[in-house]
């Protein structure tokens, strides 16, 4: 997911996932502005910022997933900010925040936004089947 995020231009694209970002935080800017601050915040270091669907809440979530485990339950992921150290230290030390300032720079909002116009077919195929309550 971290590759699918890079390699654009950083240009925000129109369509759907502007509309849906519009919706669930007022604008696609307003979101980028968003993961950019969840990302240079020097208080989260270890982890992930994720922008990821939630089909529970039926709408966007820009999230803190730290040590690996601390994802909302259920989402799909759309786009993917790794924040651990290895990711960014040889090239930028401990300026972690000219890390997010080039990655969001080369973000690839147009593969972000065909993710997301495939979602409802992703939490279809990932949608149980039966109950997972334990007996």
């Amino acid at each position: 997911m971290l590759f699918e995020s890079l390699g654009g231009d950083g240009r925000l694209p129109s369509g759907i996932f502007t509309a849906g970002s519009a919706q669930d935080f007022g604008s696609l800017e307003t979101l980028a502005r968003r993961i950019y601050r969840n990302g240079e915040s020097p208080g989260r270091r270890l982890g992930w910022v994720l922008l990821v669907w939630s089909d529970r809440g039926n709408r966007l979530v820009n999230q803190w997933a730290a040590d690996h485990t601390h994802a909302l339950a259920g989402a799909t992921p759309i786009l993917a900010l790794d924040m651990y150290e290895h990711s960014y230290h040889i090239d930028y030390g401990a300026k972690a925040a000219a890390y997010v300032d080039a990655f969001m720079e080369n973000i690839h909002w147009q593969r972000a936004a065909q993710t997301y116009e495939k979602v409802p077919e992703l939490n279809e195929v990932n949608r149980p089947t039966k109950s997972r309550r334990c007996s």
